[in-house]
């Protein structure tokens, strides 16, 4: 009995290892603006594709702000998948790329007035 009792307490501890893996996996993910001068960072929702931007804003007499700029047109919710951000390798960029690691299509992400925005996906 508790030999059955020990491999069923391993399983359920195993299991709940397992699940907490699938927890602590982290659902965004962040890279810079390749522009060299522009201290922008993107964020990706990596399993729905959401593109985001922040950005340093100097505030006369103060620190500073945090500047966001939300999802906007095509940069909402994709289908579901696994997404990630891909930097591009020319500095004067201010956009970056989203690539559907699943699909291999892939599409340009910036910033544009107030808004993050996409282009089309494509391969």
């Amino acid at each position: 009995m508790s030999k059955t009792l020990g491999r069923l307490t391993g399983l359920a501890l195993g299991g709940l290892l397992a699940l907490g893996g699938a927890v602590l996996a982290a659902p965004f993910e962040f890279a810079p603006a390749p522009q060299s001068d522009l201290n922008r960072v993107y964020r990706i929702d990596k399993a729905t594709g959401e593109v985001a931007a922040c950005q340093f804003q100097l505030k006369e007499g103060g620190v500073g702000l945090t500047v966001c700029f939300p999802a906007g047109e095509g940069a909402g919710p994709q289908p579901p998948s696994d997404y990630s951000l891909m930097p591009s390798r020319h500095e004067r960029e201010g956009g970056i790329f989203r690539v559907n690691i699943r699909t291999g299509e892939m599409s340009v992400c910036y910033v544009f007035d107030d808004k993050t925005v996409c282009t089309p996906q494509a391969k």
